[in-house]
């Protein structure tokens, strides 16, 4: 089974590359979490968490969900984590989440992707997109090979700047940085209430016609990079840049 969440298409990408290798279904977390349902997970094959990097680790709302949810059957996991960079020190927290839910961790594969963290960092434009897209293929299918033979992925290497990416960074990153207030849609708004639908924290709502941000939000990207209008902006960081969505889905 491989659970995919991804806010532009990144992670979504990697997760059906995957699907047509082994052979296996795709199951969307953002769907999952969206629903707030947390109902029995039973594979008979290796589970592949196939997620973005959010501050050198796996995104809060999905190691949550994971640790909410009752996993059975095949206990094998493996992680497939899309990035803009690199991953850092991810592996300890996944190795630690593995012993908490009674996983055998299988490894962890950092596929470099599009960015599209626009409230901090350039989305390339489509023509770079694409090329970087087109690199990421073989090492996502040399990834999805070893997991098609249940095989470990390789370990990577770790240095001390890593350890403090995803230590110290991550844990300032989330409550100074994650922050929604900044989210806004300017007058080209069409009312379509897309954002609404494909947030997947339900912290988007249509007021008056124009779309409001409660105070859940994960810095997914959705909303701003999937608006039909590039109505929506975060403060004066995104102004002027590309929005992203990954092609060749």
């Amino acid at each position: 089974m491989i659970l995919s969440f991804s806010g532009t298409g990144n992670s979504l990408f990697v997760a059906k590359k995957i699907s047509e290798i082994t052979g296996d279904y795709v199951v969307s977390l953002n769907q999952k979490i969206k629903n707030n349902d947390r109902s029995s997970i039973c594979s008979e094959s290796p589970l592949v968490f196939a997620v973005p990097t959010y501050s050198w680790r796996i995104p809060r709302v999905v190691e949550k969900w994971i640790r909410d949810t009752d996993f059975s059957g095949n206990n094998k996991a493996y992680f497939v984590m899309t990035c803009g960079g690199e991953i850092g020190n991810a592996e300890k927290y996944l190795k630690k989440l593995c012993t908490a839910k009674d996983f055998e961790y299988m490894g962890v594969a950092e596929i470099i992707m599009p960015e599209n963290y626009i409230a901090l960092f350039d989305a390339p434009e489509e023509p770079e997109a694409k090329d970087i897209v087109a690199h990421a293929i073989p090492y996502i299918t040399a990834t999805a090979d070893l997991i098609s033979t249940t095989k470990t992925l390789p370990p990577k290497s770790v240095t001390l700047t890593d350890r403090i990416k995803s230590g110290i960074v991550n844990d300032v990153f989330y409550p100074f940085v994650v922050k929604s207030k900044k989210f806004t849609a300017d007058e080209k708004c069409v009312s379509c209430g897309k954002c609404v639908t494909l947030c997947p924290l339900n912290n988007i709502e249509l007021k008056d016609g124009k779309p409001i941000w409660h105070n859940n939000c994960t810095h997914c990207m959705a909303c701003i990079c999937h608006c039909p209008a590039s109505a929506i902006e975060y403060g004066t960081a995104s102004l002027g840049k590309p929005r992203y969505t990954c092609p060749n889905i």
